[in-house]
Order: C-alpha cells, then sequence, then structure tokens
C-alpha cells in the first residue's frame, strides 16, 4: 500500500467533507480590516469568530508600531535561533516585562503557542513522570503529551474529586519509579467559556507533590484586575508553577510565552528543542508584542469595553432563553440540539439572511445531537452588536425548534 492511499481513501473526520464545505463552511476567506464587520463573499458580514479580543489588531497604534519596526529591521532580522544567533536585547526585554506582568520571576519567548505548549511538555517531563490533565485539554497539550514515554491520566472536565483520585494513581507510581508529577489544565477552556478550577487544584498541593502547568490562551489579556490571566483572577499566581500565555489571542500577534521560576525557564532555554532548532522570532513581532503589552497594562479601556460587551451578549443571550453553558469568560458559546445538517442550514441563515458570521461547531467535535455556536466577542463590537446578535440568535432557535431547518433539508 502506498503511504499516500489515505489521501483518497479516508480523509478523516473533517476532510471527508472537504468538497462539499471547502471555502464556505471550511476554510472561509474574511476580508477588509479586522473589525466587528468584514467581508465575506463580496458582502459585509457582523464577524463573531475572531479571538481579537481587545480590539488592538487594527489599532492605530498597533498598525504604527509593527509598520515602523518592519521598516526599521525588516522580517529576516534576527537570522537563525536563538541560542546561536538569534538573540536580541528586544527579545530579552519583551521575555522581563511579560515576566513581570503575570508576576513571575522570568519568562521565554515561544515562536507559536501551539508549537510552544508541545515543546514545553516535551521538555519537562521524561519517562519516570507522569501527566494528569483535563479531559477537554487543547489539542496542543494533547499533542505534547503524544511525545511523552510515560505515564498520563486524565480526569474528567474539571472534576476535582476525580483528579484526586488520579493523583493518587500517580504518587503511587512515582514514588516507585522516583519519577514527579506535572499537572496541566486551561485557565479559559476556549469552546466551553468555563474556567479551570484553579483554586481547587491548588488546594490539592498540600496532599500531593505535582507542579501545576496552566495553558491560560484565552485569559491572558482578559482575565484578572489587570489583565494578568485566570490565575490573577482567582489570586493563585504563586501556585501556578509555569504560565503559559499566547501572542495570538488579545495581544493580536503571533508568538506566545512561558513564564515560571528562573531555573525552570533557565532550563527549558537550554531544552525545548522548538526553540533551539527554529528561527528566532521576527523583530516586527517583538517590538509589535512590547508595544501591545503596554497597551493591555496602560490601556485598561479596552478590557473594560471588552466586558461591557461580553456582560451585555451573555446577559442578553440568557435573558433570551438561549443556553449558554457555564462560561465565566469572554468565550460565549450558544448550544442548540440538532443535527449537522441542521447546524449547516443554520449556518447558512446566519451568514445569507442575517449577514452574521460566528463559528458553529458540530459532530464530531461536540457530541451527537449538539450545535455549538461559539461568539467571540470584541472591544470593537458595539452594543447594537450585542442587540441584532441576539434577535437573531432568538429566530434561529424558533426555526430550529419549529423545524423550519429540517424541512429546508428534506426539500434539497
Amino acid at each position: 500500500m502506498d503511504v499516500f492511499d489515505k489521501c483518497t481513501i479516508n480523509m478523516g473526520p473533517l476532510g471527508q467533507y472537504a468538497d462539499q464545505t471547502e471555502g464556505y463552511f471550511m476554510f472561509p476567506k474574511l476580508e477588509g480590516d479586522i473589525s466587528n464587520k468584514m467581508i465575506f463573499r463580496g458582502k459585509e458580514r457582523l464577524v463573531w469568530s475572531l479571538n481579537n479580543y481587545l480590539g488592538l489588531a487594527n489599532h492605530p497604534e498597533v498598525r504604527k508600531a509593527d509598520a515602523d519596526a518592519a521598516a526599521r529591521f525588516g522580517m529576516a532580522y534576527p537570522m537563525g535561533a536563538r541560542m546561536m544567533s538569534g538573540q536580541s536585547n528586544y527579545h530579552e526585554q519583551l521575555e522581563q516585562e511579560l515576566a513581570a506582568f503575570v508576576g513571575r520571576e522570568a519568562a521565554y519567548l515561544l515562536n507559536y503557542g501551539y508549537q510552544g505548549m508541545v515543546s514545553v511538555i516535551n521538555s519537562m517531563v521524561d519517562r519516570k513522570d507522569v501527566i494528569v490533565y483535563d479531559s477537554e485539554a487543547h489539542a496542543c497539550i494533547i499533542d505534547g503529551m503524544r511525545l511523552h514515554f510515560g505515564k498520563r491520566f486524565v480526569y474528567p472536565h474539571n472534576n476535582i474529586e476525580n483528579l484526586e483520585i488520579q493523583l493518587r494513581r500517580a504518587k503511587k507510581m512515582t514514588d516507585e519509579t522516583g519519577g514527579g508529577i506535572l499537572v496541566i489544565t486551561e485557565g479559559v477552556y476556549g469552546m466551553s467559556g468555563d474556567l479551570g478550577k484553579l483554586k481547587e487544584i491548588v488546594a490539592l498541593k498540600e496532599k500531593y507533590p505535582f507542579r501545576l502547568l496552566v495553558d491560560d490562551a484565552h485569559g491572558f489579556g482578559t482575565m484578572g484586575p489587570t489583565g494578568a490571566g485566570t490565575d490573577e483572577y482567582f489570586g493563585v499566581q504563586k501556585d501556578v508553577d509555569l504560565y503559559f500565555g499566547t501572542f495570538a489571542k488579545s495581544m493580536a500577534g503571533i508568538g506566545g510565552f512561558i513564564a515560571g521560576e528562573k531555573k525552570v525557564i533557565k532550563y527549558l532555554m537550554y531544552n525545548m528543542r522548538s526553540q533551539i532548532f527554529a528561527k528566532s522570532l521576527p523583530m516586527p513581532m517583538v517590538l509589535g508584542a512590547l508595544k501591545r503589552l503596554d497597551m493591555i497594562r496602560t490601556q485598561p479601556e479596552h478590557r473594560i469595553k471588552l466586558w461591557n460587551i461580553v456582560n451585555a451578549l451573555q446577559s442578553g443571550l440568557k435573558e433570551a432563553g438561549l443556553d449558554i453553558g457555564n462560561t465565566e469568560s469572554p468565550v460565549t458559546p450558544v448550544m442548540l440540539n440538532g443535527t449537522v445538517g441542521e447546524a449547516t442550514q443554520i449556518t447558512y441563515d446566519l451568514r445569507e439572511n442575517y449577514n452574521i458570521f460566528c463559528s458553529i461547531v458540530s459532530y464530531p467535535v461536540v457530541p451527537k445531537g449538539i450545535i455549538l455556536l461559539r461568539l467571540i466577542p470584541t472591544a470593537v463590537h458595539t452594543l447594537e452588536d450585542v442587540n441584532y446578535t441576539i434577535k437573531a440568535f432568538k429566530e434561529v432557535k424558533e426555526k430550529l425548534d419549529n423545524k423550519i431547518y429540517s424541512e429546508q433539508m428534506a426539500e434539497i
């Protein structure tokens, strides 16, 4: 058998629908300036699918900083990996400022958030160690654990009682191997919007010897009194051993960072293969991230505006009888009961008749019979956007309940 045969025989759970979905439901193209309204297929749509929480993606100050840095350095500088020839004062400055912002001794830049998390996990554990993780961990965490030669135990999402059971199993095993335990959770879960139970998890440190790694991709910049993250929100910064953040969400950029004790960050600098063997983050992205971080620190109005929109949207959806789950973050899921076919009809209706573009998820990403509409509020949305969307979603739910979408499917 040719290894390429799978490319036509079995395209995978999503790829099997490529011919019918590509360009509309999957790999759609949004055009125009990044904002609350963009162009999709030649028509303006109200967009709720961009992780531009603080509205910095198209902010004039950010665009100027990016442009000035590109004009000064180009996109190639510095050349080479950090360890060899890609180090700069600006990279170190960004690391120092990030560490101070999230209340850690040190931080290390990562070229990409996804790749960075994979490499952090790979670097921190060996075959004697045990990983304990939440069942709804992001794909980058799952892929990082695939590189782990030791044991890993999963606990049902946010189930602290079961987490303790897994910790007991892990301790028994590491007592024999001489290894350690790494617990991995997320600060904000990107699909459901609920928060990792950081307070309850760190309380278990009194009974079990483990280190805690928190992936706070959606919490960095949005959660906590200063936007320093979900651990700041819960007041447990000193108990979270490794804090991971990305520039792809609130910072509206590329890259990420890992922060913790100096000795641990130093170890990662010399052992993270994804950074040792990859080109340094280009200077425009570094200087652009410095500007974005400064705005997060000194311009809280962006975060305040975001939360005004979040609160209006989430309270309005609940008042309209829509199920938004247990979200405590800007991530706003709307859960409906329906089939994959009905999900496609809803998507088409929202985009073509209501001019609303949002992420719509159905089986196999979520359980059969569930349709999840995920809204990402931002600081550039308006209350008018919120009110219009609530009205539209209420009408869509009524159509779904009245079998309008299933009847449309029958006509196709």
